[in-house]
């Protein structure tokens, strides 16, 4: 038996069979949908998923003609997804409690990779699909155009658009984050974000749609999302509010720069290899 959840535990589902078709999407809707630099999602047979609670709470965003995007609307994690012809449930495998046994077997969609992530394994790689792998969904997002330019800022959005965002520099602690509330988080292998200073963090429109949640029992863990898609979201630091996370997959603009190392490599998902040279730490840097 495979278990998931999401992160505030609302919602938990399990798959009594192996997992087939595990695969790193570098969509620009999965970089959006989760705020990292890709995804990664296999399939479970339907007959052999089952909700453990929580299926009611489960939040649709129909991301295009043909293609929806499932979260938690209490935490923004990303749910599974049923297939259109209900053979299939597509498990975000970051939010897996389990060793699913199964490994990735290709990178899709690296013809619109983020240009700040760099692709180290051996996997084979895709520009869209494999030939003769399923229907194709829209890499780009549905709703609506990115904002107009902003000089000398970087801007953001969520998967919708209804959420729009820029800042300004200098960034500060570009990292890939291991640790499992942050996988559960993002609904992928890692976060991959950075600080900024608060004050430097403008909503362009749809801050009212932006919702927060507060990991019950830890310090300081917050995340915020789109009430409308789901996607990860800037948000202070309850620390040092002076400073603001951002995820780096929300970007709609390069940021010139990449993550400096890996932390909480120590409590990373047993189904990904670190293939880079960047230093790893099993929690903090010193």
């Amino acid at each position: 038996m495979i278990r998931g959840s999401c992160l505030c535990g609302d919602i938990a589902y399990a798959a009594d069979g192996a997992l087939a078709v595990m695969t790193h999407c570098h969509c620009s809707m999965c970089r959006k949908a989760h705020g990292s630099a890709f995804s990664t999602g296999a399939a479970a047979l339907a007959a052999e998923f089952r909700w453990a609670r929580g299926a009611a709470r489960v939040v649709i965003y129909r991301s295009s003609a043909d293609g929806r995007r499932c979260f938690c609307p209490r935490c923004g994690s990303v749910a599974p997804n049923p297939s259109a012809d209900g053979r299939f449930v597509f498990l975000p495998i970051g939010c897996l409690d389990d060793d699913p046994g199964a490994r990735p077997l290709a990178h899709l969609f690296v013809g619109s990779k983020a240009p700040w992530h760099e692709i180290s394994d051996d996997l084979p790689r895709y520009d869209a699909y494999p030939p003769g792998f399923g229907v194709p969904e829209n890499s780009a997002p549905a709703d609506g155009e990115a904002s107009p330019p902003q000089p000398g800022a970087l801007r953001g959005s969520c998967l919708c658009r209804r959420v729009a965002f820029a800042v300004r520099g200098p960034f500060d602690g570009f990292r890939n984050c291991h640790c499992s509330r942050c996988r559960k988080m993002v609904s992928a292998a890692y976060a991959s974000d950075f600080t900024v200073a608060a004050a430097e963090l403008h909503w362009l429109r749809g801050a009212d749609r932006v919702r927060s949640f507060h990991l019950s029992g830890s310090t300081a863990f917050d995340t915020s999302f789109c009430a409308d898609c789901g996607s990860p979201l800037p948000h202070p630091l309850r620390l040092d509010p002076s400073r603001a996370l951002v995820q780096a997959g929300a970007l709609d603009d390069d940021p010139g720069i990449g993550p400096t190392c890996h932390i909480f490599v120590g409590s990373k998902a047993p189904w990904l290899d670190i293939a880079d040279a960047l230093p790893r730490y099993d929690i903090y840097p010193p």
